[in-house]
């Protein structure tokens, strides 16, 4: 499950990156939660909650069936 997490985020790397930020796959355990790290721009913004949960875990949930949640570490 973590290779298609990775090839996911990849496909979300770009939007990010145009605004100066970055997101690093920390952990993806057995019970579908992702960890991930929001670097650059990201890990500051105040709306980093919004760009986490209906972003990042919209797309994840979308491409991963297996992916339950997706945290911020």
């Amino acid at each position: 499950m973590k290779a298609e997490v990775e090839k996911a985020l990849e496909k979300i790397r770009p939007a990010l990156q145009r605004d100066g930020g970055d997101v690093e796959l920390v952990e993806v355990s057995a019970d579908g939660t992702v960890k991930v790290k929001l670097t650059g721009a990201c890990g500051g913004c105040p709306m980093a909650t919004m760009t986490l949960k209906q972003g990042i875990e919209r797309i994840l949930k979308q491409e991963v069936p297996a992916v339950k949640e997706v945290l911020s570490v």
